[in-house]
């Protein structure tokens, strides 16, 4: 399966991500031929966690400050409670995370990470899900929020939790795949 073969994708994530929500992400988009990146606020491995349990710590392949955006096809957004309140507070990450929109790129965000999309002022009239808790920030953010297993608003795919995974990797690849390439337009 390389149907995202020569696409290059950014995970943006920190300490406090849901593990799950990064790795199997990752697995899925690597398995379907792209080049992944973690990105990070700093250097060497941030802690992952299994709901309120401590879990394993992931590889930091770059910092925030050494990446930009027109590096990258498509965007992924992680959750974890810590993981994007953490994220929504460094102006870099916010910027980077709104410049995709900017440029019309597609992007995937799971649980809590709609909390950087927020701030990043990118959900006013578009139709998401995420965690419950964060229906009524979405909704003050003039977006639209649905229960559902996953959503796909004008390349913004959400999901509310690790259960959607299969639904989220599913149809974040098939879209990632859609999207034009930077490969294909070097």
């Amino acid at each position: 399966m390389a149907q995202l073969q020569g696409k290059k994708i950014a995970i943006v994530a920190t300490d406090g991500v849901e593990a799950v929500e990064l790795t199997e992400p990752k697995k899925a988009l690597e398995a379907a031929g792209a080049k992944v990146d973690v990105i990070s606020l700093k250097a060497g491995e941030i802690k992952g966690f299994n709901f309120d349990d401590p879990g394993p710590k992931i590889k930091v392949d770059k910092e925030i400050g050494q990446v930009k955006p027109e590096d990258y096809d498509n965007l992924v957004l992680p959750g974890g409670v810590a993981n994007p309140d953490k994220l929504r507070t460094h102006p870099e990450v916010v910027k980077f995370v709104k410049s995709f929109f900017d440029a019309g790129k597609t992007v995937a965000s799971i649980c809590h990470g709609p909390w950087t999309l927020i701030e990043a002022d990118v959900v006013k009239g578009r139709t998401l899900t995420s965690w419950p808790s964060l229906k009524t920030d979405i909704t003050n953010a003039g977006g639209n929020w649905v229960d559902k297993e996953v959503v796909n608003d004008k390349g913004l795919i959400t999901s509310r939790k690790p259960d959607d995974l299969p639904a989220f990797n599913k149809t974040m690849i098939e879209e990632f795949a859609h999207a034009s390439s930077l490969a294909g337009a070097r």
